[in-house]
C-alpha cells in the first residue's frame, strides 16, 4: 500500500501522552479513521438500502425463512 504525508492537528496533551507512551501516531490515526470510513460506508450502505432491507424483513415476517422447511437444526 502506498503511504502519503498529511497534516493532522491534534491535543498537545494527547500527542505527549502518546509519544511519552510510545505510540504510533500515524499507525492509530490510520488505524481510527479506516474503522471511522467502514463504519460510514456501513451506514451509508444500510441507509440506501432502507427500503429493501424493510420489504425482506416484512416478507420474513410474514411467510417466514425461505427454505425454513429444509432445515435440519
Amino acid at each position: 500500500m502506498r503511504r502519503i504525508k498529511i497534516n493532522l492537528t491534534l491535543d498537545a496533551g494527547v500527542a505527549e501522552t502518546a509519544r511519552s507512551l510510545g505510540l504510533n501516531m500515524s499507525r492509530l490515526a490510520e488505524a481510527a479513521i479506516s474503522e471511522a470510513a467502514k463504519v460510514e460506508r456501513n451506514r451509508l450502505w444500510r441507509a440506501e438500502n432502507q427500503a429493501a432491507i424493510r420489504a425482506y424483513s416484512e416478507e420474513v415476517a410474514r411467510e417466514g425463512l425461505p427454505l425454513a422447511p429444509f432445515r435440519g437444526f
